[in-house]
């Protein structure tokens, strides 16, 4: 007698465990985001987080161990995110001084936006919060190194220490105008210094 094989196939929406806590993990990650953003550090309670996220407060301690490590975690979530599409960028820009400009213009995008408000939050709570000052300050490290090595491989042809200054004040630059942002500064006025910016970096490389 003949029998068919028939496939086995795994109901539809099936997810193994790591699977589920990796979905939990981002969704408690995302929601941070949104609550440091929308309502600041000292507003951004574990029951609002939670509740954004659809998750129960008990299962964030599977995941982190208090609300600094949540907080760090959550900032690096949105820098991978940010680096990633900074790093796809960075290989389509031209090489050596013709780079510079460009490469202003996306460390302003990386270094601005929702990544700035969130982290302008963690770092002045941080002031006062040493186990957060703790936490977040490896992410901003390691943001910092990965953009300058991105930096660095398109402008080899350069001396490094050159690189190096301008990338630093160019990153600070961009933060600084990224908070005149959140307070209410004249776009015209930003979009003007980092023109003026653009200009002075390409001649201090002649």
């Amino acid at each position: 007698m003949y029998i068919e094989e028939v496939a086995v196939v795994e109901p539809r929406g099936h997810r193994t465990q790591a699977e589920r806590r990796e979905q939990t993990r981002t969704a408690l990650l995302d929601a941070t985001i949104e609550c440091l953003i929308e309502l600041g550090y000292a507003r951004a309670s574990m029951q609002e987080i939670c509740a954004r996220a659809g998750v129960s407060k008990g299962a964030v301690q599977h995941h982190f161990s208090d609300k600094a490590e949540l907080m760090a975690a959550a900032v690096e979530h949105l820098t991978t995110k940010r680096m990633t599409a900074l790093t796809d960028s960075l290989g389509k820009l031209p090489r050596g001084v013709e780079a510079i400009p460009a490469a202003v213009d996306l460390l302003w995008s990386g270094y601005s936006g929702a990544l700035a408000a969130a982290a302008t939050e963690l770092w002045i709570a941080a002031r006062t919060d040493p186990a957060l000052r703790v936490a977040i300050r490896p992410v901003d490290r390691a943001m910092g190194r990965a953009a300058l090595a991105g930096i660095r491989s398109l402008t080899d042809d350069l001396p490094a220490e050159q690189v190096e200054n301008l990338f630093w004040l160019t990153v600070n630059l961009a933060r600084g105008l990224a908070l005149d942002a959140e307070l209410g500064g004249a776009p015209a006025r930003r979009k003007r210094l980092l023109e003026e910016w653009k200009r002075m970096a390409v001649e201090a490389t002649n």
